[in-house]
């Protein structure tokens, strides 16, 4: 979780380091094609069930209609409902390899629906070096997420460092590079990603201890 290994890391003395990224229409931009391939090669999911699946993604339609006109029902290639209970879910494996490759950062990640934050802590010397190592980690991530028909969008995405109340000095004003953009730390962030309810919640570098 993320809120318990941050508040572990500044237990320890540590600061943190949380980036919230936001996903461009993530829900309606999963490909079919890509989604059940990884279904079956990654998930190991056949037979019945992967019918199950390839019929619920297969054959859906679209149609725009304004006032009295409405369009010619046009095929759907991607998306998947964002209402539904498989929605969700197929999302969460369909972006599932974003966790492997912060791992390679040494780094973490927490996945809910479409939202995505990477974390990680480090000692006070090492503050340059996380930086770094996120600033590497989203470009890689958006480079696997055009690959995958997602689209980053680096100017709604917030970088929060999160340190107790006697390192607030600490805490580098510097800007993160996220893509082509600089980001500067927040003083706090919204978060709708706490497990088991979908609510908002505030988090801030304002920590006691």
């Amino acid at each position: 979780m993320v809120m318990s290994d941050i508040l572990s890391a500044l237990d320890s003395g540590d600061l943190a380091l949380l980036t919230l990224l936001d996903l461009s229409a993530a829900f309606d931009m999963v490909d079919h094609v890509i989604l059940l391939q990884r279904l079956k090669t990654l998930y190991g999911i056949s037979g019945p069930v992967f019918g199950w699946l390839t019929c619920y993604l297969s054959n859906r339609t679209q149609v725009v209609q304004r006032g009295g006109s409405r369009s010619k029902p046009s095929a759907v290639n991607c998306g998947v409902p964002q209402g539904s209970v498989l929605g969700p879910i197929l999302c969460l494996l369909y972006t599932a390899d974003l966790a492997r490759l912060a791992a390679t950062h040494g780094l973490h990640v927490h996945l809910h629906a479409d939202d995505t934050q990477v974390y990680g802590s480090c000692h006070t010397d090492g503050v340059a070096p996380l930086q770094d190592a996120v600033s590497t980690c989203v470009g890689d991530m958006s480079t696997w997420m055009s690959s995958n028909r997602l689209q980053l969008n680096t100017k709604k995405t917030e970088v929060l460092w999160c340190a107790s109340s006697r390192r607030q000095d600490q805490i580098p004003a510097v800007p993160l590079r996220i893509g082509a953009d600089n980001v500067m730390p927040v003083s706090s962030v919204r978060d709708l990603c706490l497990p088991g309810r979908r609510c908002v919640h505030d988090i801030t570098h304002f920590m006691n201890g």
